[in-house]
């Protein structure tokens, strides 16, 4: 019987492709420019100027470039312990849990729920527009095409099961012009840093966790979760299976305490609390904690064994990113 044996939960960000000297570097080219930031109170800034007259410099010491530094390090050891947990469950096929930005599919279409079941996972390729640009592309599997082996049997009963269970899912079986479309960050990261040299089979599960008006509720997402384990167990081979969070936690302004009640529910095993989350918490990157929700439901038999929180203040204002990883077994 096939078996989910590992559960990983990480976030992609940008910063964990880059080393710790240029985490500043891109603070400076992007925070400062960016648009409608949404504060921990959920009040939208159009511009950090609005977002640093609410909080003054009051992150100021948490934004030094020599705690950014050892951030830096701190991340890079949690993602080489992810990729040892990879390693060494034996796997024969992974599920990754991501969201998808525009990168294989657009605003023509845009579903909710898919399901990508062919043999060559190929993919997107976006142009850098400066030498930090090249570092985070290539760390992101996007620098030049890719193609990542499929688990088409597997994702094919996947789909299968789940429509029996009540979930309408969108289906993609080929990737015609990955220079056009194709895949994107939250699959390129986890193929490319933690699987490394690994040849492992996925199977990509794309939720639209960032675009209104039909991004899942975190309800959904739970019960989405649930589902794939059924789905993954009721096939006949003898596998053994990992599922995978791409994304997360809290992006653009860090808010620590919706990340800390998500961790905390993580490692709780409280899926209640991660079904009542609000949904106006999970707006921009910070949607991304919806596959953190799926992944938990997917590992509600196994047991959170490890886990690593690290807030990020780029900013005196408090732009940055909360980067969280987990690990069930």
């Amino acid at each position: 019987m096939t078996r989910i044996v590992l559960g990983i939960a990480t976030s992609h960000g940008p910063l964990l492709n880059l080393e710790g000297a240029l985490w500043e570097p891109y603070s400076q080219q992007i925070d400062f420019k960016r648009k409608n930031l949404y504060d921990p109170d959920g009040e939208v800034h159009p511009s950090y100027e609005s977002l640093a007259q609410k909080y003054g410099d009051r992150f100021a010491e948490l934004a030094k470039p020599e705690r950014l530094n050892q951030q830096a390090v701190t991340a890079q050891k949690a993602l080489d312990r992810l990729s040892v947990a990879l390693s060494e469950a034996h796997l024969d096929a992974v599920v990754i849990v991501g969201d998808d930005q525009q990168e294989l599919f657009t605003m023509a279409n845009n579903p909710a729920l898919s399901i990508f079941y062919g043999n060559k996972i190929v993919s997107h390729v976006v142009e850098a527009k400066d030498s930090i640009w090249q570092i985070i592309h290539r760390g992101y599997g996007m620098d030049t095409p890719r193609t990542f082996e499929g688990a088409p049997k597997l994702a094919y009963e996947l789909i299968e099961r789940l429509v029996e269970q009540g979930f309408d899912v969108a289906a993609a079986a080929e990737v015609e012009n990955p220079q056009i479309a194709g895949f994107g960050h939250a699959f390129g990261f986890i193929v490319t840093r933690l699987m490394g040299e690994k040849k492992i089979p996925i199977v990509p599960v794309l939720l639209n966790t960032y675009y209104p008006p039909n991004q899942p509720s975190p309800a959904r997402c739970f019960a989405l979760g649930q589902a794939l384990t059924n789905a993954i167990e009721s096939n006949q081979d003898d596998m053994r299976v990992a599922v995978i969070a791409s994304g997360g936690l809290s992006h653009h302004v860090t808010n620590e305490a919706l990340d800390r009640v998500i961790m905390t529910a993580i490692k709780a095993n409280d899926g209640n609390r991660l079904k009542q989350l609000p949904v106006r918490d999970l707006n921009g990157g910070t949607s991304e904690v919806r596959c953190w929700i799926t992944t938990a439901g997917a590992c509600e038999h196994l047991k959170v064994v490890w886990d690593e929180y690290i807030p990020v203040y780029r900013t005196p204002a408090g732009t940055g990113i909360g980067l969280g990883f987990a690990c069930w077994s």
